[in-house]
């Protein structure tokens, strides 16, 4: 899963970038890699940051090691897979990970519902001499853990720099007029793209500094009206007072004489007030279930 730590190392040793070594962490003995000193801004930046020691540079026979349990890992995923269906159990196998010292094998799994895995533990256990941990994840974890490549060519950011799931909506892609085709603005796990929530507080922060669809304004060219915007250019579409359709800079308005007036006068008022709770919780932060 990626997990980011805060690691001690003995006196006197230093380690540099990218060196892969052997630690001791709260799950147990695992591999891992060193990226960056912990200096305080690396500090500030993370999350309730898991702590331990670095025991040890990688040896030779550690990758050998490492290798022997990946194949192992490998067989170990046939037989839980075999025993999830002897057993008739409602989940989906996802993976399987084997720590090095052999604390523990950790067993990530899809389902709706709860599961008693109760039984299934029991006969892993038996056969595999070890600790079984089950561990429920949802379907972006599942990209984090098996996806490689998204439709960008690139390796999907929830496997390479993402540590933690941002919030996605619909209103994030139909502010930068993406696409609303579900199949186009959907990663591999299902959900909307990450990347979308990249540039939506540039968007946000551009689209304040133009007048919005709607609203009455004054130009160079006469008084018109908001027909819509165009952000990354700074330009919006307006109507003339004689019908014409012509698109400006946002620069050439020289005011704005009003925001946008409800077709129904107090009604519409009226009904903005009986829908201001579903309204409050329609924020433009409102993430997709996962």
């Amino acid at each position: 899963m990626r997990l980011l730590g805060v690691f001690s190392c003995n006196r006197g040793e230093t380690y540099s970038r990218n060196t892969p070594v052997i630690a001791r962490t709260g799950r147990g003995l695992e591999a891992g890699e060193v990226l960056c000193e912990a200096d305080e801004n690396m500090l500030a930046a993370l999350k309730d940051p898991k702590n331990g020691q670095i025991l040890r540079a990688q040896t030779h026979d550690d990758v050998i090691e490492l290798r022997k349990l990946f194949e192992q890992g490998r067989n170990e995923y046939r037989i839980v897979d075999e025993r999830i269906r002897e057993l008739d159990l409602n989940m989906q196998l996802v993976d399987l990970e084997h720590l090095f010292g052999g604390e523990r094998v950790i067993i990530y799994y899809l389902a709706e519902q709860r599961i008693d895995f109760r039984g299934l533990v029991r006969l892993l256990a038996k056969e595999f001499q070890t600790r079984i941990e089950m561990r429920q994840i949802g379907v972006r974890d599942e990209s984090k853990l098996l996806a490689d490549y998204g439709d960008c060519g690139k390796p999907v950011c929830c496997n390479t720099h993402l540590t933690e799931m941002p919030p996605v909506s619909m209103k994030m892609a139909k502010l930068q007029k993406a696409t609303l085709d579900p199949t186009k603005i959907s990663g591999r796990c299902g959900r909307l793209k990450c990347c979308l929530r990249y540039e939506y507080d540039s968007y946000r922060e551009m689209r304040r500094d133009l007048p919005p669809v709607g609203a009455e304004i004054i130009t160079g060219h006469g008084r018109a009206k908001v027909l819509s915007q165009e952000i990354l250019t700074g330009q919006i579409l307006i109507e003339m007072e004689d019908m014409r359709r012509i698109t400006i800079d946002a620069a050439e308005v020289i005011s704005v004489l009003q925001r946008s007036i409800p077709k129904n006068g107090i009604a519409d008022i009226a009904d903005n007030k009986k829908n201001s709770k579903t309204a409050s919780s329609s924020n433009d932060e409102e993430s997709m279930p996962c």
